[in-house]
Formats: C-alpha cells, structure tokens, sequence
C-alpha cells in the first residue's frame, strides 16, 4: 500500500514538473525575449555547467544551508521543548517577542564584521533566521500540549527525562518537522543573499555572476540548481517524517 502510494505521488510529481516545463516554453516562445531561454536551451547550459563546475558549487551550497539549518535545530528544539515549564517560558517567551520581528538579513553585515567572509559567516546567518521559525513552532507545540498525559507519566513514577523522551518530544515532533520544511525555503532564500556578494563560491555566487555578465541561459540553469537543492532537501525531510513520526500517517 505504501509502495503504491509513493508510485502514484512520484507520477504526480513528473506530470506537474513536465506540465511547468511546457508553460516555461509556452511563454519563452511568445515573449521571444533573450531574458527568457527556452528550457531546452537552460537544460544545455545545465548540462555544461555540470562538466564545469556547477557541481562544486551546489555542494558548497548544500553544506552552508545544511550545517545553518542542522545548527539552528539543535538550539532552537532544547529551548522550546523546555518552555512547556512556566518557569522556563518566562525567559523564552521575552526572548521570542523582542527578537523574533526584528529583520534578521539586516545583521549581515555585523555577522560580516564578527565571523569574517567566510563559510562560518554564512552558516551563521542562515541558522539565525531558522532558528526562530523553529523556535516558535517549538515552543507553541510544547505549551500546547495537555497536562493530562505528563501527570500519568507521573504518576508512574516516571523522571524528568522519561517526560521529554516519551510524551513532550513524540508530541511535538510533527510540528518541529513541520517548521523545518517551512525553514527550508527561508534557508535558500538566505543562502542566494548570503552568496551574492564577498563570495566567489556557491549557487548564488553562479546567479549573480551569470546576470552580470547577461548569460540568462546559465542564470536559469543556476536558479534551477538552487530549486532542485531545495526540493531535495524538502523530499530528504519528509522522508525522515515517514520514519520517525509513523503514526501521523497510519
């Protein structure tokens, strides 16, 4: 059954990416622009840059957004777990509302100027931003949770620890894993800003120099690099709900 499921999805999949790929030629041929290539032409460029160096720079680009949005997990799921305390949610919560609407591309440029020009700069940036999103989401799923399931657990004599690994956690993994594919498409927005300048590295870099130099067939086939780093991270992800969070889908 599950096998027959992920067949039909795949199927989805290719009939919705051929049916874009038609309206991309449909428009290329009307406007007849050189801004806007035919994707024959984009899938040319695509397959050049790979005998180039398009490849190195999708891997830098995939280690910069991975290790940003693997770091701002690791803080981001502890501190919101933990605000299901009341205790814990007083320093949270502040914490959330003060600094949560600020804009955070704008700290670029002192994220620059503290960390250097760096991979370590990038990294940094992007897991800031995640962080947040996760963080919220976090935090709203654990204080949502009913007492009612803690207080038996309790009532067993469970510990502290056995709380978070068998009721807070399992509760709210779903929404945690939610937040991450939302994050992920914040994660390659951050990326193109974060490559587009002070860097001869990366997916953004490729996009931005491509533009400069008026090439749109490898301006395209670097943006459709960037989507395709992105959809792979989103199927990576929901491939590991399937697994972890199994009983969301019986």
């Amino acid at each position: 059954m599950q096998s027959g499921e992920e067949e039909h999805r795949g199927w989805s999949y290719l009939i919705i990416g051929l049916l874009l790929v038609a309206i991309w030629h449909l428009f290329a041929v009307l406007l007849n622009s050189i801004a806007l290539p035919t994707p024959l032409a984009v899938f040319c460029a695509f397959i050049s840059g790979i005998k180039d160096e398009l490849l190195a720079h999708l891997l830098i680009s995939a280690i910069r957004v991975g290790c940003g949005i693997l770091l701002a997990l690791s803080l981001a799921v502890p501190l919101g777990l933990v605000s299901y305390k009341n205790r814990a949610d007083k320093i949270v919560a502040p914490l959330i509302y003060l600094l949560y609407p600020i804009p955070h591309i704008v700290l670029l440029p002192l994220v620059i100027l503290l960390f250097g020009i760096g991979n370590f700069s990038k990294i940094i940036l992007i897991a800031i931003i995640v962080f947040f999103q996760i963080l919220v989401t976090t935090r709203d799923a654990a204080r949502n949770l009913s007492m009612n399931y803690i207080y038996s657990l309790l009532s067993l004599g469970a510990s502290e620890k056995d709380i978070y690994k068998h009721v807070i956690l399992p509760a709210s993994l779903p929404k945690i894993l939610t937040a991450m594919r939302i994050s992920i498409g914040t994660a390659i927005a951050v990326l193109f800003f974060v490559e587009s300048f002070a860097t001869t590295k990366g997916l953004g870099y490729l996009i931005m120099d491509a533009w400069s130099r008026m090439d749109y067939p490898d301006l395209y086939a670097a943006i459709v690099t960037m989507a395709l780093l992105g959809f792979c991270l989103y199927m990576m992800l929901e491939k590991v709900e399937h697994k972890v969070c199994a009983w969301v889908y019986v």
